[in-house]
């Protein structure tokens, strides 16, 4: 367990840096593509990110792997949100940015989230499931932009936006309800269709 969460704070850290790429970034194409470069890392570092594990908890649904992806979902979010505190103090260029993302992403409903965090789930579940059975990070390199300039929501990033935005709105506790249940249920998506067809990956 004292893994899980230094793996998941490490793999926040990354977030949060890929996240201060795209609030960077003039162009949002390049912005996109550059945010990659975090779940990169963590892939071959073997950090733990929720999206990026919660796809294959079928796998091993026993409560300990249970007890393992809160924790990690925990450590994931505690840090990115403490990092955009940081980055609010000492970027604020970025702040201001991460803000003006943030105010907009409540203005969609409650389903509207869930089904953009749903398919954000999707393309992470195959990014890093492509990675692990082909060893290569094209579907890292691919999948990561599109979910970022197709709008869809990822609970990790969007908590470091929350984080940098300074804002406090009780909206808030029922968008990342929506993006984390969203994040999940797209994540297990295909493979409990892969299941359903016989074609379960391991």
């Amino acid at each position: 367990m004292l893994k899980t969460l230094s793996d998941s704070v490490a793999a926040g850290v990354l977030i949060a840096i890929g996240g201060c790429d795209f609030l960077a970034c003039d162009n949002r194409y390049n912005g996109a593509g550059l945010f990659s470069v975090a779940l990169l890392c963590i892939c071959y570092m073997d950090y733990y990110l929720f999206t990026g594990k919660i796809g294959f908890w079928p796998v091993d649904a026993s409560l300990r792997n249970t007890g393992r992806l809160l924790l990690g979902l925990a450590g994931n979010l505690a840090t990115v949100f403490l990092l955009g505190l940081v980055v609010r103090y000492a970027l604020p260029e970025l702040a201001r940015n991460g803000s003006e993302i943030f105010t907009a992403k409540l203005s969609q409903s409650v389903g509207q989230t869930a089904v953009r965090a749903a398919f954000c789930g999707v393309l992470m579940y195959l990014s890093v499931q492509i990675f692990r059975e082909k060893r290569t990070p094209i579907g890292i390199l691919f999948c990561i932009p599109v979910f970022i300039l197709s709008g869809f929501e990822h609970s990790i990033a969007d908590m470091f936006y929350f984080g940098t935005s300074g804002l406090s709105d009780l909206r808030t506790v029922t968008f990342f309800a929506a993006v984390i249940f969203g994040n999940a249920a797209g994540s297990l998506l295909l493979p409990m269709l892969g299941k359903i067809g016989g074609k379960g990956k391991k």
